[in-house]
């Protein structure tokens, strides 16, 4: 069945909300049902239980906020409401393909366009030609006004390769596959080092979660695990997924806050690196929350160099290479109007930014890459690893 009947951008701006661009698919909502959006989310929001679903009689609101714009879809059925999240946020990465930045002002500059991209997008409720590599090859933007790039649809759209044009043809031929993993760590004050645990090596990768990319020929991965498909032309995701287990940290962080008198404080951070000692962190920011009222700051690192940003009330310790096995040390010392003051205010966690490459944290592997091409041209396969951090906290001990 269909998922969405109307779609919506509104804009909010100074306390003031409206209705910036609607199109109807179905005709079977009333266009008016929209106004009872903004009178629902108020009533969310003053009560402090906003919920990405709400609901005026039989009629349902998906919404998300990109700026200060909601993307609104409408629909008075049981539609599934992850495919039209999805759908929601694949018309802010065609959007911002356009137009750069997603915002009120880009909307109304380009009506015209964003009326176009929104018939092509969707039809009567079913989701259409998404990939905005193809929506310009027939959708072409010239300063605000649209311009006819070809007199008719490409065959591209229609095709069973809807998303790779036909012809492509470079002098040198190259596929990359970047096996990207990001770590997400939350490490309570409560916590020891002890309670983590590596993934034992030999077992296979449970991937939970699992996305393709169009392209991918499902009925192959499922009966050997071989990703098979016709490549996009250019950068695209061909796969997600997810892994729920525990590991060790793969830089665990010691604070200590040493008080000296009433108005001078010390804050000691030790980096351990727990990975393998051949790889090296790149890029690695340390963000230690301080005290608002902290005051005429040094500091002394082993390694890297800190700076106080007193906007965010934090010290970042930058560190360009960090190779595994390794302990560093920062001390930070600031005067305070009184140390005392600070016994009962909350202490934010320390979070790490970090890239690790040629690694990754579930083990898993691309055992091979072959190129399959009838007219026989070369091209040359490159596969690379990296971790990195993601949602990475820590509450230690001080």
């Amino acid at each position: 069945d269909t998922f969405s009947s109307v779609f919506t951008l509104w804009f909010e701006r100074k306390q003031r909300i409206g209705v910036l661009i609607c199109r109807n698919y179905k005709g079977d909502v009333d266009m008016s049902e929209i106004d009872h959006f903004f009178t629902l989310l108020m009533q969310q929001e003053e009560e402090g239980l906003l919920c990405p679903v709400m609901s005026h009689g039989n009629v349902h609101f998906l919404w998300i906020k990109h700026s200060n714009l909601y993307l609104v879809a409408t629909t008075n059925k049981n539609s599934n409401a992850s495919l039209v999240y999805s759908f929601l946020y694949k018309l802010v990465e065609v959007f911002t393909e356009y137009f750069k930045e997603l915002e009120e002002e880009s909307i109304q500059d380009n009506f015209v366009v964003v009326y176009e991209l929104l018939d092509e997008l969707m039809d009567f409720g079913f989701p259409q030609t998404t990939d905005s590599k193809i929506l310009q090859e027939y959708i072409t933007q010239q300063g605000n006004k649209l311009e006819v790039a070809k007199t008719k649809v490409p065959t591209t759209v229609t095709n069973a390769v809807s998303w790779r044009s036909e012809g492509i043809r470079y002098k040198k031929n190259e596929v990359f596959i970047d096996v990207i993993e990001s770590i997400n760590v939350l490490v309570s004050d409560r916590s020891s080092e002890q309670l983590f645990s590596w993934r034992d090596k030999g077992k296979t990768v449970t991937m939970e979660d699992v996305k393709f990319h169009q392209c991918v020929r499902l009925s192959r991965f499922e009966s050997d695990r071989t990703i098979s498909f016709i490549p996009p032309d250019g950068e695209s995701e061909l796969m997600s997924y997810r892994i729920n287990t525990h590991v060790k940290p793969l830089i665990w962080i010691e604070s200590v806050i040493e008080k000296f008198s009433h108005s001078r404080v010390e804050i000691m951070v030790k980096a351990k690196g727990q990975f393998k000692k051949q790889s090296v962190a790149n890029n690695v920011e340390i963000r230690v929350p301080v005290p608002s009222d902290a005051d005429s700051p040094k500091f002394k690192t082993s390694t890297g160099h800190a700076k106080y940003v007193p906007e965010k009330n934090l010290v970042v310790w930058s560190i360009k290479s960090f190779p595994g096995g390794k302990e560093l040390l920062m001390r930070a010392h600031f005067c305070l109007p009184s140390v005392e003051n600070h016994e009962t205010e909350g202490r934010p966690p320390i979070t790490v930014k970090f890239e690790i490459p040629y690694f990754t944290v579930s083990g898993i592997q691309v055992r091979y890459m072959k190129i399959i091409e009838k007219s026989g041209y070369q091209a040359l396969p490159w596969v690379r690893y990296i971790t990195q951090s993601g949602d990475y906290q820590l509450r230690t001990n001080t």
